[in-house]
Formats: C-alpha cells, structure tokens, sequence
C-alpha cells in the first residue's frame, strides 16, 4: 500500500480512482469529490472541508480524522467502511451504503444522517441535533448511543440496541423486528405503529407512547410519572415495574404493572378488545 502524507488537495476530484492508498495527515479544502471511485482506502489524521469527500469507495479505514461543516453529504455509496475516533460536524452523512461500523464518533450535526444502509453497527456514538437520521437502514446494532436528534429510527428493521440515552419525539416509528436493551427513551409518541418492538429493562417518558403497535413487548420497563395515555390500539405484552400514569384502550394482549393510575377504555376501542390489565398481587 503506498502513501500519501502532509499534503493538500483541493477543487474537483483531486484523487478520482486512487486504489491501494493510506492517507497520512492529509487536507481535502474546499472543493467537490476528494476522493471518488476508489478503493482499499485508509485515512489517519485526515481534515475534510469540501462536499462529498468519500463517494463510491469500496473498503475503507478512517481513523481520527475531522469533518469540517462544509463537508455536507460527505460519504454515500461506499461499502465496507469503519470509522473510528472521529468527529463529524457537517450533515447528510452516511447514505445508501452496506457494512458501515462507527466506533467512539461523534456527530454534531446528525441531520438526515444515516439513511439507507445495510448493515450498520455503532458502539460509543453520539448524535447532536438534526431530523431523521437512521430512516429505512436495515440489520443495526448498537452498543452506546447517546442522541438528541428529532425523529429518530423511522421506517427501519432489524434493529438491536443496548446502552442508549435517545432524547427525541416521534421515534421508532414503522420500524419491525426492534429490540432496545437497557436504554432511556424520552420524548413523545414513541414506537407507533411500530411490529415487533420489544423493550427490555428500558426507563420511558413522554406523552402517549407506544400506540398502534403490533407484537410490541415490554419486559421489566419502568415509566415515567407524567407518561399517560399508553398503549392506545396496540397489540401487546406487558410487564411493567412501578408506576404507568395511564393506559387507554389497549387492543388485545395482557398489561400488568405494579401500579397504575387510571385505566381508560371507552367507545372508540378497537376489536377484539380483550386485553387483560391486572396490577401485581
């Protein structure tokens, strides 16, 4: 593998089809496609500033590297990625991609990041501000995430999550076959219309959540005090440690926890209507 090192490059394409190369404390300033139609690509101490540094690379290591605010849209279509100990502050990342891992990243601007990739796995990542990142990924695992960006894993499947602090609205929306281990989820409207969602030792707040679920599971969670209105038309098993404020016309299933405040069922329920919600003897 050759070597590229303390250089700087810059304008349109200054590396187009580069194979076989480590990048070694290189600058890629304003411009567009750094690095494009390349493969077997290694980054060490790298600063990007241009748009869409990384495109169509196939097999790449990044390592402590920075991406500068105008290096929008920075890496799509490139498979087979690991990035580790690098800080991200430019948005759009990371589309239609397979195999991508994060490790010890943090994203500052997490806007639209995310979307379309197969295969994706993150261990110690951090997420700031920004709408929709993770929307239609498949085959995720996640060990450490901590994430205030809006309307998180949308219309995604294959998911399993351990170790996370998600702080958001509307999220885990049309997801499938969804596992979350020991994790905080804060915000409203979590997990509607979500299949398969099972919840595991997991801390919940905010309004109405987990509504128009099916095959949702909850074992061992426990809910914040304001969280109302839980489980409307939601297929589901429950078991739930302490306090639920409200649950509301749950459509069939069984809920037990060890107290809850008030139970709403009223003439909008759906069929077949049999759930069982019992409080622990």
């Amino acid at each position: 593998m050759e070597t590229i090192s303390n250089k700087v490059f810059g304008g349109e394409r200054p590396l187009f089809e580069i194979h076989n190369m480590e990048l070694d404390h290189v600058r890629i300033t304003f411009g567009e496609s750094g690095i494009k139609e390349c493969s077997n690509i290694v980054c060490r101490n790298c600063y990007f500033e241009g748009k869409y540094p990384l495109w169509h690379v196939k097999g790449s290591d990044i390592r402590n590297c920075y991406f500068a605010p105008g290096s929008r849209s920075a890496i799509w279509y490139s498979d087979d990625m690991h990035m580790e100990d690098c800080v991200i502050n430019g948005p759009k990342f990371f589309r239609e991609m397979k195999n991508l891992s994060l490790k010890n990243v943090t994203i500052n601007d997490a806007d639209e990041t995310f979307w379309g990739i197969d295969g994706l796995t993150l261990e110690n990542v951090v997420l700031h501000e920004g709408t929709y990142p993770f929307m239609h990924c498949n085959n995720i695992k996640v060990d450490g995430l901590i994430s205030d960006a809006k309307y998180v894993f949308q219309y995604s499947r294959n998911i399993e999550i351990h170790n996370a602090r998600i702080d958001t609205k509307d999220s885990f929306w049309e997801v499938d076959n969804v596992t979350v281990y020991d994790s905080e989820l804060n915000g409203e409207f979590l997990g509607w219309h979500s299949r398969n969602l099972r919840l595991v030792n997991c801390h919940i707040s905010g309004e109405q959540p987990l509504c128009y679920a099916e095959g949702l599971i909850i074992e061992g969670c426990t809910f914040d005090a304001e969280c109302d209105r839980a489980f409307e038309y939601s297929t589901l098993q429950a078991d739930i440690k302490g306090y639920i404020k409200s649950i509301k016309n749950p459509k069939s299933g069984h809920i037990v926890a060890d107290s809850i405040g008030e139970v709403i069922i009223d003439q909008n329920i759906k069929q077949p209507a049999d759930c069982k919600i019992s409080v622990r003897a």
